[in-house]
């Protein structure tokens, strides 16, 4: 059904940046995308200033807190472009009779590929070869091989699979961490099931962590301190899952042999320890950025937003 008049409020930066397909499926819906004056993530009083009289929003990083929420007078569907929700309040969203919405398993390969990247990248100090070779100084790195490294998986969801699945491709031993996945997923994925996180720290080379954000930190000095002396770790999910300054301080001390990342406590980290840490490779929260990841999440918020404005169910409600 084509539909004329709706203002969509287009928040996240990557709708459509490498895909022409999600705008052409708004166009082809007659829904109204209106960008943001403000540099997106918004924060809340950024949002309820260019709110207005949208009835949707396509959500990124930004800060959808209920004051935002409140602000929205004509809003009626509220979807991340994305999977997590921690920054939108969604019994907020509930309690004004908003719909939101997300976009599970379209990012999970992508992620999937990036946590990887970071992982070879890290072990085999690729960066600092490159940059090496462009000096001229021809240096020598040294670094493990995967092969036969245990890899601890923290979540093992739709991310937390695919992880598995290549891991499986470069000969690792894997042992996973996920106390509501069933029995048969750990069997599929040929993972070891870990009833204890803290042993899934101690006993891995290398660890990856694949859960949303809870509100509490996951990776502290203490969990740290368990780790085999130069194991690596990648956080390719929250940033807030992470200690920073823990991090940095066992990378210092050389308990640590290696720390990737693709989310941060606070996005640019401007000022975070992990900056001027020796051992680190960081991107900005990049992992969903494939063409096919930007086509799948772009059609589908604006299919579910284009099934809540018609009266119809979403396919991804939250």
């Amino acid at each position: 059904m084509t539909m004329t008049g709706h203002d969509v409020l287009v928040l996240s930066p990557s709708f459509g940046q490498w895909s022409p397909a999600p705008r052409a499926r708004m166009d082809a819906l007659g829904l109204t995308a209106r960008a943001t004056i403000a540099r997106s993530p918004l924060t809340s009083a950024q949002l309820q200033a260019e709110i207005g009289t949208a009835e949707a929003l396509i959500v990124g990083l930004d800060e959808v807190d209920a004051a935002a929420i409140a602000a929205g007078e004509h809003l009626k569907v509220i979807a991340k472009h994305g999977v997590g929700v921690d920054n939108i309040d969604v019994a907020a969203a509930k309690a004004h009779g908003i719909t939101v919405v997300n976009v599970p398993g379209a990012n999970h390969a992508a992620v999937a590929d990036l946590v990887f990247g970071l992982l070879l990248g890290l072990a085999r100090h690729i960066v600092e070869a490159h940059r090496s070779v462009v000096a001229g100084e021809w240096a020598k790195f040294h670094g493990p091989e995967l092969s036969g490294k245990q890899l601890g998986i923290v979540g093992l969801g739709r991310i937390g699979c695919e992880v598995a699945r290549r891991a499986r491709g470069f000969g690792m031993t894997l042992l996973a961490y996920d106390p509501y996945a069933p029995a048969e997923r750990f069997e599929a994925e040929g993972a070891a099931r870990a009833d204890d996180l803290d042993a899934l720290f101690a006993s891995s080379d290398m660890v990856t962590l694949h859960l949303p954000s809870s509100g509490t930190t996951l990776v502290d000095e203490r969990r740290l301190a368990l780790m085999r002396p130069g194991a690596l770790l990648i956080n390719a999910a929250r940033g807030d899952l992470v200690d920073e300054d823990a991090v940095a301080a066992a990378l210092a001390s050389g308990r640590l042999g290696g720390y990737a990342a693709d989310a941060f406590a606070s996005e640019p980290p401007v000022g975070s320890p992990l900056l001027a840490a020796s051992n680190v490779l960081l991107t900005p929260h990049i992992g969903a950025f494939t063409d096919r990841a930007n086509e799948l999440m772009g059609v589908s918020v604006v299919e579910d937003i284009a099934a809540v404005l018609d009266g119809r169910s979403p396919r991804n409600p939250v």
